[in-house]
């Protein structure tokens, strides 16, 4: 059996997993199995090509790294901040600062599921195996991927650094990435064992959502905070220290850079210096002591709450009956909600992207107060309400996984002939449940700040969210609704993301020009209309699975 590289490179530090009372070889053991069985699991992408090729045993490589390359062309553009100048707290801030949103984004979605798996429980714990090394398993098996992650975001940054700034600004920054990828994995499990100790049952899960909900959002806040610390005077970056920038992390890890090498021996980068190295450390530490607990409480997390009996309403049966017009439409309707309100997996991908959608367009109004202020009288601001749609697609791709994605031979032994009426439901069920409450919220909140005169542009940018959709579905690959599982999900269908966007730029094009024309956002409402309508009738009918 081949051995693993990243375990070729472990074994070095056998000696210091010893020092901790960790089993190095069942330590080894355990991630041997785990990397095993992430190779197994086959993006889509690749399920083709590795059906053809059943004797290259290079077709079990993992998904996970062989999307690296992705990451790595958005390190690219790190290196602008690298390169020019010698600001360090300004520069490396801003780098630091997309490496941890790009690893915390990662760990949130991808990562927690392992952090809380509790399968480990019922195979290894009846085993005589140390607790310890359970857990140590488990966090070594989360930083090998982050590892890799942020080794493919700043490679090429890094060698470029080395060349412009020298060895030491290399040494700094390998240092300071590790220690961010301590910090975030610590910090993300310190925040589980928080929840876990308070909560229990089905309450628990639906906190830990809402949990990496604010996480999401703290960092979209958090980096234009971090942005709006610098100001410019004489076309430079100039930082005014306050007390507040302590809770603005990558700050830590600039600031190192501008003390070891730039010469800035204030106390304020001596103290974040500090902070740098002496919080990942003392975290893991408390980490550790606070393991056994964690690993109890997990089993919170298998406990099932009593379902509540669910109790139909007159005036929701009448607005679902209005919606969905067919039994079977209303069937599937109310299959897609409880799926979407019960299905971990699904909300722990998708949720956070939820808080993202609500608080990109307050970032660009923001922006624009900078140089307006609080008077957007004749502003099309507002038009930033637009990006709550970037969930759309995303939400669509994700409606056709699940956790428990083998129930769905159900569709195929019950007499549906026309699946048109699943996908019609399906869709009808995320509008409303899911991207309506928040295109809502943020429609009040757009008319206090701009006026009641903008009511018909939010009516027509709420028709092309029902116009986008259909587009993104008829774009995107279609498969019965929750039939497949997260495991296969890959980057085979990242790239149609990303070209799904275009079409979100030239609706609210259509809809600035029409601004410019007397009567042409009544115009733009029924041409919006009519082909909503048309596409919503006429797009399904040609749909095969």
């Amino acid at each position: 059996m081949e051995d693993f590289r990243t375990l070729k490179i472990l074994d070095r530090c056998q000696g210091l997993f010893e020092k901790m009372g960790v089993d190095y070889s069942i330590l080894r053991k355990i991630l041997k199995v785990k990397l095993m069985m992430d190779q197994r699991r086959v993006p889509t992408i690749f399920s083709q090509s590795s059906k053809k090729k059943k004797d290259n045993k290079k077709q079990e490589t993992n998904g996970f790294i062989k999307s690296l390359w992705i990451y790595a062309f958005i390190g690219l553009f790190t290196i602008p901040f690298i390169v020019f100048g010698k600001n360090y707290m300004f520069q490396m801030s801003i780098v630091f600062g997309i490496v941890m949103f790009m690893v915390m984004t990662s760990m949130i979605s991808d990562f927690s599921s392992v952090l809380l798996d509790v399968r480990d429980k019922n195979i290894l714990h009846t085993k005589p195996i140390n607790r310890k090394t359970i857990s140590i398993a488990k966090f070594v098996h989360i930083c090998i991927y982050l590892v890799l992650l942020t080794t493919s975001i700043t490679a090429i940054p890094m060698i470029v650094g080395l060349f412009r700034h020298g060895i030491v600004f290399f040494i700094i920054s390998i240092i300071g990435l590790i220690l961010t990828n301590l910090l975030i994995v610590v910090f993300t499990a310190l925040l589980y064992i928080f929840v876990l100790k308070f909560f229990d049952g089905e309450k628990l899960k639906d906190i830990i959502n809402y949990v990496q909900i604010g996480l999401s959002l703290a960092l979209m806040v958090g980096y234009q905070v971090l942005i709006r610390s610098f100001e410019i005077f004489d076309f430079d970056f100039v930082l005014h220290p306050h007390w507040w920038h302590i809770f603005i992390f990558p700050m830590w890890y600039a600031a190192p850079y501008e003390w070891i090498i730039n010469g800035q021996s204030s106390m304020f980068y001596i103290v974040f210096s500090f902070l740098a190295i002496l919080v990942p450390l003392i975290a893991f530490w408390i980490y550790l002591r606070l393991v056994p607990a964690f690993e109890k409480n997990l089993q919170k997390l298998s406990n099932q709450s009593k379902s509540k009996l669910i109790k139909r309403r007159g005036w929701k049966e009448w607005l679902l009956s209005c919606i969905c017009r067919s039994k079977e439409e209303r069937a599937f309707y109310r299959f897609t909600t409880l799926m979407m309100k019960h299905e971990r997996d699904f909300k722990l991908k998708v949720y956070p992207s939820l808080g993202f959608s609500f608080i990109i367009p307050f970032i660009f109004i923001f922006t624009t107060m900078n140089h307006r202020g609080f008077n957007q009288a004749g502003s099309k601001s507002y038009l930033t309400i637009y990006f709550s749609m970037l969930i759309i697609p995303t939400v669509v791709m994700m409606l056709r996984y699940s956790g428990k994605y083998k129930g769905a031979w159900i569709f195929k032994t019950l007499p549906i002939k026309d699946y048109s009426l699943l996908f019609k439901g399906t869709l009808k069920a995320f509008l409303v449940k899911l991207y309506l409450p928040i295109y809502l919220v943020l429609a009040f909140i757009f008319i206090i700040i701009f006026g009641i005169k903008i009511v018909p542009d939010l009516i027509i940018i709420l028709i092309n969210s029902f116009l986008y959709t259909m587009i993104s579905f008829l774009f995107l690959e279609k498969s019965i609704p929750f039939s497949e599982s997260f495991e296969t999900i890959g980057q085979s269908e990242g790239w149609k993301i990303f070209v799904l966007f275009i079409p979100i730029a030239l609706l609210a094009g259509i809809h600035f020009v029409s601004l410019q024309v007397p009567i042409g956002i009544y115009i733009n409402i029924v041409i919006s209309f009519i082909t909503s309508l048309f596409l919503w009738k006429i797009g399904l009918r040609k749909v095969q699975i």
